[in-house]
């Protein structure tokens, strides 16, 4: 569970700001998606594999 301690004289925004960031880092929302269905290794595995392709292929462009 996410703890966010409120300083004193902090503006609650900032609290809430600093909250979603945390959030965020954590993955948890990600977590609960994935884990909604199960999904073969091997089908994990060749979303790894296009992600990896993908992104090659983007730094690749940005070379040239």
């Amino acid at each position: 569970m996410l703890r966010i301690e409120i300083k004193e004289g902090e503006n609650i925004e900032r609290a809430i700001k600093r909250y979603k960031r945390k959030h965020r880092n954590v993955k948890v929302m990600q977590n609960l998606r994935e884990n909604q269905y199960f999904t073969k290794p091997s089908v994990k595995r060749r979303r790894q594999l296009q992600k990896a392709s993908y992104i090659q292929n983007l730094r690749d462009q940005e070379e040239m």
